[in-house]
């Protein structure tokens, strides 16, 4: 289905509603939202390379002075800064008795065992063998070839994103009892956002869907609330890079070139043997009003706000996952 063209941006970021469409009269999509459609480009996003990269925090979140730790799949994993800032990663268990290295404090860029003392630089020692990372100056990177079973590759399959040094960064994480693809066939799924999300949401109007792998888009024209009738109208493209990975990037409108990443990173099980997973979703704004850089000036005040309304989402989007899970596991899932 070939987009229709956008409106052009006008002179200021906001936008009247000409009419207020209550929630119950706008256009049903249900029909729209083809099961099989949704379906079709999860399998495709499942069988693209990963590398076996898992996201496993935000690069901001990275203290020089102490390690951030992870379950990932089932593996302990902790991540340090060395000396010259550049991040160290391997398993979170200590190989001399378990000690979990999380809760180790580092020192001098040197990651210290507070049970016994054995230090880690980064190198391999006593048994312990440091871990693939990448630092992308959003999000940290561990790569776990044992857990994710595929070729690996040397670095994560990135999207294409603004610059972090000129744009407004902001990262929110949520936990969830489902799978990653429950995740992301949320994601795949931009119908739901009027219907699901009307105190973020309006407008919204799926105009392109996937077409095969050359072009496996999905284009909506949507306004975001700000209030009352006030709204940003944006054209906005999802696609999925790799298994774990779905990118709203904004094409027209407000922040044309912004995007917003959401990653999925298995856990592994909880107590009760149901799988575990940590959503991740990276904002990095963009703008080229004149404005936009007393907003990037601001960005220790804006970031809260940014994670609030992501939180709000979230909420919202976990409970849909969630119960995709359910179904699916108990056989009652109709997608």
């Amino acid at each position: 289905m070939n987009p229709t063209p956008p409106a052009r941006r006008g002179r200021l970021p906001l936008s009247l509603r000409r009419r207020r469409v209550p929630w119950e009269r706008q256009r049903p999509t249900w029909r729209d939202a083809k099961p099989a459609l949704i379906a079709q480009a999860l399998k495709r996003a499942q069988a693209r390379p990963s590398g076996n990269w898992y996201v496993v925090g935000a690069s901001r979140a990275l203290r020089a002075d102490r390690p951030l730790g992870r379950t990932v799949a089932g593996h302990e994993v902790v991540v340090w800064r060395g000396p010259d800032g550049r991040p160290h990663a391997g398993p979170g268990v200590c190989p001399h008795l378990g000690a979990p290295l999380a809760d180790s404090p580092v020192r001098c860029g040197t990651l210290v065992c507070h049970w016994h003392g054995l230090s880690l630089n980064g190198g391999p020692v006593a048994g312990w063998e440091p871990l693939p990372v990448h630092d992308d100056g959003v999000l940290l990177w561990v790569r776990l070839d044992q857990a994710g079973g595929e070729i690996p590759l040397a670095a994560p399959v990135l999207p294409r994103r603004p610059d972090p040094a000129g744009a407004l960064t902001a990262v929110y994480e949520a936990t969830g009892t489902c799978e990653p693809e429950d995740v992301v066939a949320n994601r795949l799924d931009p119908w739901h956002g009027a219907w699901f999300h009307p105190y973020s949401f309006v407008d919204l109007t799926v105009v392109g869907t996937p077409g095969g792998e050359d072009d496996d888009r999905f284009t909506v024209d949507v306004s975001f609330k700000v209030a009352g009738r006030l709204v940003v109208p944006v054209r906005a493209e999802f696609t999925a890079p790799e298994p774990r990975t779905v990118v709203m990037h904004i094409t027209e409108g407000e922040g044309a070139g912004s995007v917003v990443e959401t990653h999925a990173t298995p856990l592994g099980p909880d107590a009760s043997g149901r799988p575990r997973t940590a959503v991740t979703e990276a904002v990095v704004a963009a703008s080229g009003r004149r404005g936009f850089a007393a907003a990037r000036a601001a960005a220790p005040l804006l970031r809260p706000l940014v994670r609030s309304a992501a939180g709000r989402l979230w909420r919202d989007d976990l409970a849909y996952a969630e119960r995709r899970w359910r179904l699916r596991t108990t056989g009652r899932f109709p997608g």
